[in-house]
């Protein structure tokens, strides 16, 4: 900061006031200053405390203080190189420019280090878990069985059948309330109403998943079981994929809901208008002409809904149980590849043992599946534009 009101300073000193004679403002001409000595020492600070944590301590064969000392001479050496560089010809708000683009290239490319960094982490793991256990048996096995003393029979299969069983049971009931919502709002509910409705929809989406827990748990379990399992003689457990899924279905509809109306309101009033004036309905107009339009958007929010459904945890811990099993009764209690993990890594368990790496296996597949919904989304979002534009 100091820099920076120094760098503006001297510029304005440089043509006694008259900014005309400056090639940018004077602001500009600080940032210059403040960017080269904030963004070299920040680099260098943030790189080694990253290169440190992933090698380890032994890496770091520089004292502290040496190291402290050379992030201050880079930073001093940055603003003496750009505050000797200020004078009126200097194209202060090119350079400006370059650093901030600089920035926004960085923070473009975090997420992409982020995600490689993830995903090296979980193969790692993932590669120890496959040393001490049986990669056949971990896709291939029909049983979930951990035992910490030894003899586990760790499949994902019947965790992927209940993560997938109760994932599609809320998307039955979160898409098509969901979209339908969407429609009304856009297209026919008034100005009144959708500034009241929209809103109470979205308070869905900021109800913690506890509380969606606990009214699966209390109120939707046992209604189910009293009026519909136990009528009909599908079982006599509160806890089931029923549950967990009704519950989830409608914590997910503002995920819906929401981001198909934003994509509905953009589609161009002229398309609706060409539609009408040849003669379509409004119901027609929307089925044939804004619906589709809408399509990508609307597919990205059913993938983010998907996504959100499969990650879920604290639902299906309340609301399905604990059992992992196949079974095609909707009324029998189950549980997920999320569920699975949280209780493979809590408790006083053995860091190195199958038993707990097996977590990150789990999580290492759940990843590969949602990143497999989002190429099949991408690939028909691409078709479905090609056929239209």
């Amino acid at each position: 900061m100091i820099g920076f009101f120094a760098g503006r300073a001297k510029a304005t000193s440089s043509v006694n006031g008259n900014f005309r004679l400056l090639q940018a403002l004077p602001k500009a001409y600080g940032q210059t200053v403040l960017f080269s000595t904030l963004i070299p020492a920040s680099l260098l600070l943030f790189g080694w405390a990253f290169v440190v944590r992933i090698l380890g301590p032994d890496f770091a064969v520089l004292p502290d203080f040496v190291f402290q000392g050379l992030v201050i001479a880079i930073a001093t050496i940055g603003a003496g190189v750009s505050y000797h560089l200020i004078k009126p010809s200097h194209r202060a708000r090119a350079i400006s420019e370059r650093w901030i683009m600089g920035l926004l290239i960085a923070a473009s490319a975090l997420a992409i280090v982020t995600t490689i960094g993830i995903v090296l982490s979980m193969l790692s793991e993932s590669a120890n878990f496959f040393r001490q256990h049986s990669w056949t048996d971990f896709f291939f096995g029909a049983v979930w069985a951990p035992n910490f003393r030894g003899g586990s029979e760790l499949s994902i299969l019947p965790l992927l059948w209940g993560t997938l069983y109760i994932s599609l049971i809320s998307l039955i009931v979160a898409v098509p309330i969901g979209l339908f919502a969407a429609i009304y709002m856009s297209e026919y509910a008034g100005t009144r109403l959708r500034s009241v409705a929209k809103p109470a929809i979205e308070i869905l989406a900021g109800i913690p998943t506890i509380v969606y827990g606990l009214f699966a748990l209390i109120t939707v379990g046992p209604m189910l079981r009293d009026f519909f399992a136990q009528p009909l003689g599908l079982g006599s457990s509160s806890s089931s994929v029923m549950t967990a899924g009704l519950v989830m279905g409608v914590m997910l509809i503002p995920f819906v809901s929401s981001l198909s109306d934003d994509i509905i309101n953009a589609v161009p009033q002229a398309m609706r208008d060409g539609s009408l004036g040849l003669g379509a309905t409004k119901s027609e107009t929307i089925r044939q002409v804004v619906v589709p339009a809408a399509l990508p958007g609307i597919v990205g929010a059913v993938l983010l809904a998907a996504s959100r459904a499969i990650g879920e945890t604290m639902i299906v811990v309340l609301g399905a149980g604990a059992a992992a099993r196949f079974d095609l009764n909707p009324f029998e209690a189950m549980t997920t590849v999320t569920v699975k993990i949280v209780s493979q890594l809590t408790g006083d368990t053995d860091f190195a043992s199958p038993e707990t790496l097996v977590a990150f296996a789990l999580g290492l597949s759940l990843f590969v599946i949602t990143l497999g919904l989002n190429i099949v989304a991408l690939v028909i979002v691409r078709k479905y534009r090609e056929q239209y534009e």
